[in-house]
């Protein structure tokens, strides 16, 4: 079924509109539900084909804004609160997660990856339960907030670092992105001091509402700005926006009114397309055969396993094994940032739609 433009800009965006109600009746996370409406119009049932650029165009736009609340969403001032030895945990949780996440992606005839891929964690879904349940500033709470940062932040890193290492290997190439980290720095560092010397004009710049928006405004400058630098230094936009993300929330520690600005605007508007689209490009008959389905009971095994026996080294922290299980099991929740890596993947010519909807799934 083909539709012109207009049709199909009709039938997206009502979707798009009608779909949190509808996900919320039936208790399922609004991604799940734009995915799966993307389904039901896409590839594999109604195969309906949409014309013009609009929809890629704005699929595109709210998976670079997925990207930069992930990096937005990075609490910097809970890592520095921690202790050397309390870091040092994290960071052996984090190696353990991803060795194990390698061993299953070799037993699956994968790579690293897949390892970087199954390693993610969605603090979009960590955050808010924590929330829900009471405990996001209990111990416990805290440190599974931070297992799930360090997780996102030093798998995109990965990630980046991984692309490099394909195009270039082991050359002067592999180091393109220093200047642009050069320049990430020495934003902070300006950055910090502005704010340091100016706190009313910072909190304006947080919390004023207006029809100028000067929160907003600085924050998509931003997540451009280092869009375009990506490109320069022949990284991957989406891990340029990522970066972006980062530096905004390293340097507003009291963002809360503009993250929820950002939130509405990304989730209310730009990155629902993404998730359809995701869903639109899902295509059943790739998983449907026996070796596939294998490879996805697979996947889901590794996801709850490399997630669950590392964390059980929080008892090192004095937490009963009953809780360090429960983080385990928090930690297991991918959702949007595995799509989000596994979309890298395809992009990247790293893995095959295959294993993209085998994952998605």
């Amino acid at each position: 079924m083909h539709l012109n433009q207009a049709f199909s800009l009709m039938i997206i965006t009502i979707g798009a509109a009608l779909l949190p109600n509808i996900s919320y009746r039936l208790k399922l996370p609004p991604v799940v539900a734009e995915i799966l409406f993307g389904v039901l119009v896409g590839k594999t049932f109604l195969n309906v084909t949409f014309s013009g650029e609009w929809l890629p165009f704005l699929a595109n736009l709210g998976f670079l804004m997925l990207m930069f609340l992930a990096g937005v969403e990075i609490n910097f001032s809970m890592l520095e609160k921690q202790k050397p030895r309390q870091l040092l945990l994290y960071g052996v949780i984090f190696i353990a997660t991803l060795t194990l996440a390698y061993i299953f992606s070799l037993s699956m005839g994968q790579g690293l990856f897949l390892a970087l891929i199954l390693s993610t964690t969605s603090l979009g879904l960590v955050v808010p339960t924590l929330h829900d349940v009471g405990i996001s500033k209990a111990p416990l709470g805290q440190s599974i907030l931070i297992s799930a940062t360090l997780a996102d932040f030093l798998t995109f890193f990965g990630i980046t670092f991984y692309l490099l290492f394909q195009k270039h290997g082991f050359s002067w190439q592999f180091i393109i992105p220093v200047p642009l980290f050069i320049f990430f720095g020495l934003l902070l560092w300006i950055a910090r001091l502005w704010f340091w010397w100016n706190p009313e004009k910072a909190a304006s710049l947080l919390g004023k509402s207006g029809p100028s928006e000067l929160g907003v405004r600085f924050s998509m400058a931003l997540l451009f700005i280092f869009v375009a630098l990506s490109r320069v230094v022949g990284l991957d936009p989406l891990l340029g926006a990522f970066m972006g993300g980062c530096l905004l929330s390293f340097i507003f520690r009291e963002k809360r009114l503009l993250e929820e600005k950002l939130t509405a605007l990304a989730y209310g508007f730009l990155i629902p397309f993404f998730f359809i689209y995701v869903g639109i490009q899902f295509e059943l008959k790739n998983i449907l055969d026996k070796n596939q389905l294998l490879l996805i009971a697979k996947i889901l095994l590794a996801a709850f396993v490399i997630k669950i026996i590392p964390s059980l080294l929080l008892v090192i922290n004095k937490f009963p094994w009953k809780c360090a299980l429960k983080a385990g099991i928090l930690l297991s929740a991918r959702l949007s940032l595995i799509v989000a890596a596994a979309s890298i993947g395809v992009q990247q010519g790293f893995i095959t739609p295959h294993l993209k909807d085998s994952i998605i799934l």
